[in-house]
């Protein structure tokens, strides 16, 4: 009888979620009511099937020119439980090397420009989801987020992204709702959040901490600290109205949800300046905090950026965040969906 009262809800809930209009999916930018989509996404995690119909009919294309996991998998299964007809394409491995620069003289190894493959695409699909990677070599030319925004100009359909040079808008949007949730497990009113920096042995973009930083900031209902060695700060355009700190020891003082991640340099664009063992997250700099849950996006190097005791512990979080990677796709395809009747 409880079950079905909570479908009920749930159900309710979702039907009446109607609160903004999403013509794509790029940022936290293209969200109005952070709040809502994150009630949205846990209406569907009760009751999954709830607008079965809404797809009906409908194809999303997805489009990696990168491989992935979760992105893919969740979006799959997201875009099924709305009933829509999910197509997967490996660009790189699949199709034509693209050309992205207009005016291009394409006499080298580029053999279709998106101007021509975009506005097919958008013939195919209802929406056109993307994921995309930076060089990290021209830091100028990864920010411009060339590739995302071609596609947006020349498609004509809402746009999806699954990563792109500079941010995980998905994976962020995840974070909040697990957050979410599991504040409504205890008692914070406001939480404190630390995004701490962790070492790797290979340099990684800025797009998840980027991410991150704006989704918490645009949310606004944390204290938000982010800690990293010198060297590795983030741009300010994501980071602004955090507090950041270069102790990790101090910045992790209190916290209750602490999100582990590593990055390469912004300034002195894609290099690795340290891999300090000591940023490595560990049951005993961890005991400075409230119990904090501790988060990462994955894959992760175990007991690289983060030690077995801590992945494997109470603590962790990890398989519920990368579990509610669904909830947050369906949501996001709900709303556009509804948007794009």
């Amino acid at each position: 009888m409880r079950r079905k009262r909570s479908l009920l809800v749930a159900q309710q809930l979702s039907s009446q979620i109607n609160f903004q209009i999403l013509k794509q999916f790029i940022s936290a930018n293209d969200v109005t009511n952070i709040d809502a989509l994150v009630q949205k996404a846990l209406a569907y995690k009760t009751d999954p099937f709830s607008d079965r119909s809404l797809g009906t009919n409908k194809r999303i294309g997805c489009l990696f020119l990168n491989p992935s996991m979760r992105t893919r998998l969740s979006t799959q299964i997201a875009a099924q439980n709305l009933g829509m007809e999910c197509i997967i394409f490996n660009v790189g491995q699949e199709g034509w090397a693209l050309e992205f620069e207009d005016e291009a003289i394409m006499s080298g190894n580029t053999v279709e420009h998106v101007k021509d493959a975009a506005p097919i695409l958008g013939k195919y699909f209802d929406i056109l989801a993307i994921r995309t990677f930076p060089s990290l070599k021209n830091r100028e030319d990864d920010y411009s987020e060339l590739y995302i925004k071609q596609f947006i100009k020349y498609a004509g359909i809402p746009v999806v992204s699954l990563e792109s040079a500079t941010l995980h808008p998905l994976q962020s949007f995840t974070d909040i709702i697990t957050i979410t949730e599991e504040l409504q497990k205890s008692k914070i009113k406001k939480p404190k959040i630390v995004l701490t920096w962790a070492p790797h042995i290979k340099p990684l973009p800025q797009c998840v901490a980027n991410s991150f930083s704006q989704w918490v900031n645009a949310w606004g209902k944390s204290d938000f600290v982010i800690t990293h060695p010198e060297d590795y700060e983030l741009s300010e355009e994501f980071t602004k109205g955090a507090t950041i700190i270069q102790d990790q020891e101090e910045a992790l003082k209190d916290a209750d949800f602490v999100y582990v991640k590593n990055w390469s340099t912004y300034n002195d664009y894609g290099k690795v300046y340290t891999n300090d063992p000591k940023w490595q997250l560990k049951r005993k700099r961890w005991s400075l905090t409230n119990n904090a849950k501790v988060m990462h996006c994955l894959p992760v190097r175990r007991n690289v950026e983060l030690s077995d005791a801590i992945l494997d512990g109470k603590m962790s979080i990890v398989t519920q965040q990368a579990s509610n990677r669904v909830w947050a796709v369906q949501a996001v395809l709900s709303e556009i969906l509804k948007s794009n009747g």
